[in-house]
């Protein structure tokens, strides 16, 4: 989606939208476009449009008004209004045939940072994933192209550059969670990344089977030896804070497909497990908007790639390995395999990199699901202050979380008669003592979140600023939290 700015509209100009506060009019609207308006009962609640036509200069033209809510709501629900008027915008005209719009803040009452919210919504409704669709009817194809912006609040255009960085890393990770497993797998997922970091002043590492197995990643390994596909590691680094300071780490689950191994998961739905990385995807999106925006933060982000096939080299129930750590692992189910992932990761980021604070994503448990459903993602953290601000900069973005407890009463569920652990607890507490396996690879007591986002990177119905399908999800809370931690 282009988004341009002018003092002017086009002339030629036939599709233009207004953003209208709750119980709030343009006074040079139209007496037409508002009495139209009152006569639908539009009162400008978040996410409410109205649509007329009228004549302006010999020609017709097709007015919007989209709805941004109460100007006065406290500031994440007024965020939410804002980014739902762009995005009713979009939804509605993105395939209208239409191929370009003019978005006019005049009048509106908004300042920078709220039209470059509206702006973010509208850019990130529009995306869409079409690359292998080729039998489209014309009124299913894409033809919104370009957004031309006018009488834009003073300081629009350097807001909306801030906020074009955070859509890019959002569109970013929805690509690496659309694509199916034959097109990303943990090589082409780690040239992806190569690609879209080249030329940005991000440093990219990867370890390699070889390299993962003289360090001892026998876990990670693990899961990956039933693929033809070689598994590996990818640390994207982004030094923009003050030299020496120690990082703070991301680490994310990049299982790119999960079959669930020779525990094999039931056929029905299992074409879903193309997401299995969305942990892994969030990473690297947000790792690619704060790089764009030139964060100031040293910022590390790691992700552990593996495909779980069910390979007649592939890891048995019962078999039992050593992590990186030295903890033995009797793992008691080959499905239960991304605790695996990122307790070989989590341990490599430590002794690699030092960070002052790691948080980890992953799409984990199903548990987690039936416990929260798709209204927020699972957050268990060893230290109070992580897990207040996680969940504050969550709340601004719409990337809710909810914390979830832990307990030495929930560790002794996965103690093993033969081994330092399992890597599966019972029926009952499956996302806490999933929770309880990762913690035991934090070193040093360095602060750690984890956050179990298996109902979140994928949505079957269109939200708050995305359609049907990968949602971006982890992207936006991650930078959030950045600026607000450690003002980057």
């Amino acid at each position: 989606m282009q988004i341009n700015f002018s003092e002017t509209a086009p002339a030629d100009a036939s599709l233009m939208a207004h953003v209208v506060n709750q119980d709030s009019m343009p006074a040079r609207l139209e007496r037409a476009i508002v009495d139209g308006a009152a006569a639908a009962r539009f009162k400008g609640r978040a996410g409410q449009f109205f649509e007329g036509f009228v004549e302006r200069g010999g020609k017709l033209v097709r007015v919007a008004l989209a709805g941004a809510g109460d100007a006065d709501a406290k500031s994440d629900v007024r965020a939410e209004g804002l980014e739902k008027a762009g995005a009713a915008l979009a939804a509605k005209y993105l395939t209208s045939g239409e191929t370009a719009l003019v978005v006019d803040f005049g009048g509106s009452g908004l300042d920078a940072d709220a039209a470059a919210a509206v702006l973010l919504g509208l850019r990130l409704r529009s995306w869409r994933h079409d690359a292998y669709r080729t039998r489209l009817k014309d009124e299913q194809k894409k033809t919104l192209a370009a957004v031309t912006v006018i009488g834009a609040p003073d300081g629009t255009e350097a807001a909306w550059t801030d906020a074009a960085a955070v859509a890019e890393g959002v569109e970013f990770t929805r690509e690496l969670v659309a694509e199916p497993a034959n097109k990303i797998y943990p090589i082409s997922f780690v040239e992806r990344c190569e690609k879209r970091f080249a030329g940005t002043g991000a440093e990219l590492v990867v370890l390699d089977e070889y390299e993962m197995e003289k360090l001892g990643m026998a876990m990670l390994l693990g899961v990956g030896q039933g693929s033809e596909q070689p598994s590996r590691v990818l640390a994207i680094k982004w030094m923009g804070g003050k030299p020496g300071d120690a990082p703070v780490a991301f680490v994310g689950k990049g299982v790119t497909f999960d079959t669930g191994g020779i525990s094999l998961k039931p056929g029905p739905g299992m074409w879903d497990m193309k997401w299995d990385m969305g942990g892994a995807g969030a990473v690297a999106g947000a790792m690619l908007t704060l790089v764009k925006r030139q964060a100031k933060a040293n910022i590390v982000g790691v992700v552990g790639l593996v495909e779980n096939m069910p390979d007649g080299r592939a890891q048995r129930p019962g078999d039992i390995v050593t992590s990186m750590s030295g903890q033995t692992v009797e793992v008691l189910n080959t499905d239960a395999e991304g605790r695996l992932v990122l307790g070989d990761a989590i341990t490599w980021t430590q002794r690699e990199f030092s960070p002052s604070l790691i948080v980890d994503l992953a799409t984990l448990t199903g548990a987690m699901i039936i416990s929260l459903g798709h209204e927020y993602g699972g957050m268990f953290a060893n230290d109070d202050d992580l897990a207040a601000d996680l969940a504050e900069a969550g709340a601004a973005v719409g990337d809710k979380l909810w914390r979830m407890p832990l307990s030495p009463a929930y560790d002794k569920l996965i103690d093993s008669p033969i081994s330092d652990m399992k890597n599966l607890g019972p029926r009952e507490g499956g996302s806490i003592t999933a929770a309880q396996f990762i913690k035991r690879f934090v070193e040093n007591d360095t602060p750690w979140a984890h956050l179990d986002i298996a109902g979140m990177v994928w949505s079957d119905k269109p939200g708050r600023t995305w359609d049907k399908g990968a949602t971006g999800y982890g992207v936006r809370l991650l930078d959030r939290f950045v600026r607000n931690t450690l003002k980057g």
